[in-house]
């Protein structure tokens, strides 16, 4: 009994190498398809709201379009619509609207 326990243990220890270039694998595709775009995309937007300038028509989280009227420390001055002006912090800044392609219709 314990003779057969062992040969199947031997025969078994083979099969270990394989899982753990099974599991090695997984997350090497879990890298590549999920944690390294995410990273890529947070680091476009923290550039991009590093950028903000005066003039730039962009969207808040909120979705708030407005053109950017003064860009302070931490906060943003948007110009909403015929002089209404509201502060916003550049962390709600979502995306730039200036460089989305027009559509002709």
């Amino acid at each position: 009994m314990i003779t057969t326990v062992l040969a199947q243990a031997a025969a078994g220890g083979g099969g270990i190498m394989g899982q753990v270039f099974l599991f090695g694998g997984i997350i090497l595709i879990m890298y590549f398809f999920m944690i390294r775009p995410q990273q890529k995309k947070q680091k476009e937007s923290k550039k991009f709201i590093e950028e903000i300038k005066k003039g730039d028509t962009v969207v808040t989280i909120g979705g708030l379009h407005g053109k950017v009227s003064a860009v302070e420390a931490e906060t943003v001055v948007l110009e909403l619509d015929r002089g209404l002006k509201v502060t916003v912090e550049k962390s709600a800044i979502s995306l730039d609207f200036s460089k989305k392609p027009t559509t002709n219709k």
